[in-house]
């Protein structure tokens, strides 16, 4: 709606997670060198926490678009709300292995010959878990189980667990001390500083196809990073809504004012961020990614879109 107006051949601020736009910080180099290296030099089970909207999914999908290139065999689990044999039949699945049977020896006999072979072959395989934290005990004991898959000298399956901080807390636990100490190498995703909040915004623009010309301006951007706590997916949330508003009112340039009321749309409230951790500026307030509903988001694209219907028919407004 606003691209043509911006001068944009995409929309810069979608929350889909598109390895285009992924934003490589310290933190996320880091997490994604640490990912690959565990590939590479198959240490066979690799940890990615993060707090939501920080980028882990994005992440992940530059991860599995290297690993296509290369080649490699790769499952990915996103719904980890599965008991033992359905994660199992969904693994086999993803990497191809026929298995008529659905006995669990037969099955996991089959995947240990298939792992063999692709050994063989100079190949890994990557298994990838997304939202780890909601795995019952009896999977994640799978999963360590399934790190036994290996030759005298190497794993045969490469593992890479993903999820948000409470899974740490999971892996505390004395039930699961084998699968903690099965680990090998952990990265992490963390939010974004005020100077990466703005070279961010500047790169999805970039990428979008702007020709360089100021969009947001210097207060805006302060603004945007105070009220997202440099979290990611609410920095896109909070731009995409500020370009439809001063689309709606011809307005080329994002004020601070324009973001504040859009932070009032969405309920809010500045945050700090301190040591890479998003800090609320008051104790009563919630993280700014719990408040993000439906409704809240309902409301604000029907004031905008009534916006939009009044500008359309005001004549002084000018043809949109």
């Amino acid at each position: 709606m606003y691209k043509e107006f911006f001068g944009l051949r995409a929309n810069p601020f979608n929350v889909n997670p598109d390895p285009r736009y992924l934003f490589l910080t310290r933190h996320t180099e880091e997490a994604l060198a640490c990912l690959t290296y565990g590939i590479q030099s198959r240490k066979g089970f690799v940890l990615l926490t993060g707090e939501v909207g920080t980028g882990k999914t994005t992440l992940l999908n530059k991860l599995m678009e290297w690993l296509r290139v290369q080649q490699v065999a790769t499952a990915f689990i996103f719904n980890s709300r599965m008991n033992v044999p359905q994660f199992l039949e969904y693994m086999m699945a993803d990497f191809g292995i026929p298995c008529d049977s659905r006995s669990k020896s037969q099955v996991l006999l089959k995947l240990y010959n298939w792992l063999l072979d692709r050994y063989r072959a100079g190949e890994t395989a990557v298994l990838i878990v997304d939202e780890a934290q909601n795995l019952s005990d009896e999977v994640l004991e799978e999963i360590r189980m399934m790190t036994n898959l290996e030759t005298f000298t190497e794993k045969l399956l490469q593992i890479v667990v993903v999820g948000q901080p409470e899974l740490e807390q999971r892996l505390k636990d004395p039930n699961l001390r084998q699968l903690r100490q099965r680990l090998t190498l952990r990265a992490k995703t963390h939010p974004l500083m005020t100077e990466e909040t703005r070279a961010y915004v500047a790169q999805r623009l970039r990428i979008a196809g702007s020709n360089g010309q100021p969009v947001f301006d210097a207060e805006a951007l302060a603004a945007i990073h105070r009220f997202s706590g440099g979290i990611p997916r609410v920095v896109n949330l909070i731009c995409e809504h500020c370009l439809v508003s001063a689309f709606v009112d011809r307005q080329k340039i994002v004020t601070s004012s324009v973001v504040e009321a859009v932070a009032r749309d969405f309920d809010l409230g500045e945050t700090s961020v301190s040591a890479g951790v998003a800090v609320a500026s008051s104790p009563a307030e919630t993280q700014p990614s719990e408040k993000l509903d439906l409704v809240s988001a309902l409301k604000t694209l029907v004031s905008l879109a009534d916006r939009l219907r009044e500008s359309e028919q005001d004549p002084k407004e000018g043809k949109l």
